[in-house]
């Protein structure tokens, strides 16, 4: 039986389809962290988590590459380590270069750390000439070059930290205030929530216009295979929250086109050579504009509803191609059909838009009960809310599936929308 090193995971959608592909292909796994208390027993049914039905759990400081491949190596010592993964942004980088220095299939480390980096993969990228918006970088602690940054970029941008995920701390600026604003909050974000210590580093980038999407990949041998496109709502307090996708995308040939020309060469452009991809981009009036490159399987259900439409499952594929498989995925005529199937699949998540203590949610069980719904999952009473201000806000989410081809979006909002949540205060401290 092979056997895989996954290294941390992500607690959410992700940190359950992972491990449940791995199993369903045979595989054992051995769980590598630094803290295993961070990850929850059981699911919301009470059935074990499945990162808990791994071969074991291995302890280790993961924030340090050099001890993490030195407990990497004496779990490699007891079962021979086949192969790295991880679906955690923040140890892609340790993943790689654990199975680079292995000698492990997997993509270079320094490909994923010129991926990781936003502000890399922007210099990388403007190098080749993949289109993207105007930007420039500054440190957080230094007010004058913000301050010709922001006016060089010119307003309205967007300050987003070069380190981070899920949107989190990405504002809108319209003035200098603005940016000060956005700049200030980020001075006291000094240490992520996996306990690593952040740069100062910001983008100030073009505030651009026009959808956006996500092109899912997958890479083996150097060779890009793209699944097709999602499209992406966004709203919540910051603006920049990721409210809803649908796949396949309602986009025309030619669009499609040029947005999945533009997410392989900016793929090829980092180096990229081996794993799943999710690229993010904007549909500008002037073509497709590159907003980033993420090294692993999309989140936020993404990869349900591209299993539900094409059969193809990244998770799935993630876990062949880190154990140096040749994926078998089904064939995806037109980029989505494959007889029987929905023609859509789509998620609208319920974002808070106050703080409080949430004390319901009203409406899931009409809505869970509607035959387009294949899963309606929410927050239980007693967690805490403030306003969305990134992707780690949710409250819940609705998944449908559609037999038409742009269907599934407006009938997850039209069921969200049937769903709300009732809230108490916060407790005088």
């Amino acid at each position: 039986m092979a056997h895989l090193l996954l290294v941390e995971s992500w607690v959410g959608a992700m940190g359950t389809l992972l491990p449940r592909a791995i199993a369903d292909l045979g595989v054992e796994f051995t769980f590598l962290t630094r803290r295993p208390e961070h990850y929850p027993d059981t699911l919301p049914d009470g059935s074990p988590h499945p990162l808990r039905l791994g071969r074991a759990v291995a302890t280790a400081e993961t924030n340090d590459p050099a001890a993490a491949l030195e407990a990497a190596r004496r779990i490699d010592a007891e079962a021979r380590i086949d192969g790295v993964l991880t679906s955690c942004d923040y140890y892609l980088p340790t993943a790689a270069r654990i199975a680079s220095a292995l000698g492990l299939p997997g993509p270079t480390p320094e490909a994923i750390e010129t991926a990781c980096d936003k502000a890399r993969t922007r210099a990388v990228l403007d190098c080749v000439g993949v289109p993207g918006p105007r930007h420039t970088t500054a440190s957080v602690d230094d007010t004058i070059r913000l301050r010709t940054a922001a006016e060089s970029v010119g307003f309205p941008l967007v300050v987003k930290p070069t380190d981070l995920c899920a949107g989190m701390f990405v504002r809108r600026a319209d003035s200098w205030l603005d940016v000060e604003s956005a700049v200030h909050a980020l001075r006291g974000f000094e240490i992520n929530a996996r306990g690593q210590r952040r740069n100062s580093t910001v983008l100030l980038e073009e505030f651009l216009t026009g959808p956006e999407f996500s092109v899912e990949s997958w890479i083996s041998r150097g060779k890009v295979h793209t699944v097709g496109v999602t499209d992406k709502s966004l709203g919540g307090a910051s603006g920049f929250v990721e409210t809803g996708h649908m796949f396949p995308a309602d986009l025309a040939e030619g669009d499609r086109a040029r947005v999945v020309a533009a997410a392989e060469e900016a793929i090829d452009a980092v180096g990229l050579d081996h794993g799943v991809v999710h690229t993010e981009l904007r549909l500008t009036a002037a073509g497709p504009r590159i907003i980033e490159i993420n090294p692993r399987p999309a989140g936020n259900q993404i990869t349900e509803l591209i299993r539900h439409v094409s059969g193809v499952d990244l998770p799935r594929v993630a876990v062949e191609l880190a154990l140096g498989r040749e994926p078998i995925v089904p064939t995806v005529p037109d980029e989505h059909r494959d007889g029987g199937r929905p023609s859509s699949a789509a998620v609208s998540m319920l974002v808070p838009t106050r703080a409080g203590v949430v004390t319901g949610i009203e409406g899931v069980d009409t809505v869970a009960a509607d035959p387009s719904v294949v899963s309606a999952a929410f927050k239980g009473p007693g967690h805490r809310t403030t306003p969305g201000m990134d992707n780690n806000s949710y409250l819940g989410s609705v998944v449908v599936i559609s037999p038409e081809r742009s269907g599934a979006r407006p009938l997850a909002e039209r069921l969200l929308s049937s769903i709300s949540a009732t809230y108490g205060e916060e407790p005088a401290s």
